[in-house]
Formats: structure tokens, sequence, C-alpha cells
């Protein structure tokens, strides 16, 4: 916490009371962002080092917080201000350990994310933008959280709950609390958006010999007609392979 200046700052102005500070991991973070753009464009590095500064306390931004990286990116402070609090993503009160935000948009609104967000509310006892009186959990309902494909969904702090109902959500919300390991992603197990009912196109890869879906769901055994064909390739036997 030692660190009150950045180096490439020209005019020092001291921050609000509070001795909010990055430490040196988290200078160097910021490094690579400031990297990103030049000298004279180094605001446009605002959003990142606002996310740094809400990790750091815990899931929310103080007002030290956002003055701070006026400071540091030379911006007006209300500049800051206005950009930490026209993003959903920004908090300015603790949210609980658990944050989740109920994407509200059209294609998660059509598959019931209002049923969502009444399951929520009745399961955890607060309205949206209050928390739990444990400290566990808030509500939020956001804008898109572009995973319209796997509607409805849930963004958890900073992973995803997709291919929701109000029974697996609630299920999520049992296992948090329960300190018990959480699956991200798909709750109907499928792998990224394919279709809910399976692959429709390129079911089976003939150049293979075989169907792609033990890839596709994971399986580690290379099938072996693959490692065969493969292991021809390699010593230079298949077929054509001798000139």
């Amino acid at each position: 916490m030692s660190v009150t200046t950045h180096p490439k700052v020209s005019t020092h102005r001291q921050p609000e009371p509070g001795n909010f500070a990055f430490t040196d991991e988290e200078w160097a973070e910021a490094e690579k962002h400031l990297a990103k753009y030049p000298p004279h464009h180094k605001a446009s590095a605002v959003l990142p080092l606002l996310w740094i500064c809400q990790r750091k306390l815990g899931g929310y931004l103080t007002h030290s917080a956002i003055e701070y990286v006026a400071q540091v990116l030379e911006m007006a402070p209300v500049r800051v201000h206005e950009v930490a609090h026209f993003y959903s993503m920004f908090n300015h009160e603790y949210p609980g350990q658990y944050f989740i935000q109920v994407c509200r948009t059209t294609p998660c609104m059509v598959r019931g994310a209002d049923d969502l967000t009444e399951m929520l509310k009745r399961k955890l006892g607060v309205d949206l933008g209050e928390v739990t009186e444990d400290g566990l959990f808030s509500v939020r309902e956001v804008e898109c959280l572009g995973a319209c494909c796997n509607a409805p969904m849930v963004q958890i702090n900073d992973w995803y709950c997709e291919d929701l109902t109000p029974d697996r959500l609630e299920k999520v919300i049992d296992d948090l609390r329960a300190g018990r390991p959480v699956q991200r992603g798909s709750q109907a197990g499928r792998v990224t958006s394919e279709p809910a009912t399976g692959p429709t196109t390129l079911t089976e890869v003939d150049e293979a010999g075989h169907p792609d879906y033990p890839f596709r769901e994971g399986a580690e055994a290379e099938p072996a007609e693959v490692r065969i064909a493969r292991e021809q390739a390699e010593s230079g036997e298949q077929s054509g392979g001798d000139t």
C-alpha cells in the first residue's frame, strides 16, 4: 500500500482521505492495461482499473477508489464517477459474498427470467438491490449479459449459470450456502451453446469413421481407428505416404 501516485502522473493531486492505493501486484496489472493505449488516451483504461478496485474491495467501489482512478488516469473525477455509476457491474455498496445479476432482456424474459427473479426474492427474503441478513446474497436485474442462446441465465460474481429453471437456480443457491462446489455454465449439461436437444448438423465425422460425440461430451479416450490412422500418418505408412 506504499504507492500513492502513478509514476506517469505529471501533476500530483492528493486523493481524498481513505488511503486507497494499489499494491505492487495491482499496479503491475494496471500497467498492462495502460500499455494498450497511447499516453494521451490513458482514460480508455478506466473500466479495467475500476474493475481492479472493485475486486480489491470485495465487490464494490468507494468514493476514494474512484478518486484514485481519476488521479491515475489524470481525468476529472466527475468523469470517472459517471462511468462508475453508468455500468451495472459496478456496485457502490457491499453486495454480499454472492452478487446475483438476473438478465432481463428479451431472450431471457421469454424463457422465464421473471420466474427466476421471483424465486430468488422469495427464497432469499430480499427485494432487488438488498443484501440477505447473513451477508451472502444480493439480487439485481440487469440488461443483456451476452449468453442469449442459453437463456435464461444469471451472472454470479464473475461467472455464469445458464439454461436455468427456478428449481435449478434454487439448487445453485443451496449449494453456495452450504459451501458445496457449483457447476458453472449450462445447468442442463449441454456444451457451450449447442442446441438444447443436441447437435443437429455435423453429427458424424465420416473421415474418421466414428461419430463425434465422444469428444463433444469430453471423453478423453481416443477411438482405436483414429489412433491407428494417426500413428500411420506419423510413421509415413499411410496410403500414399511413400513416394
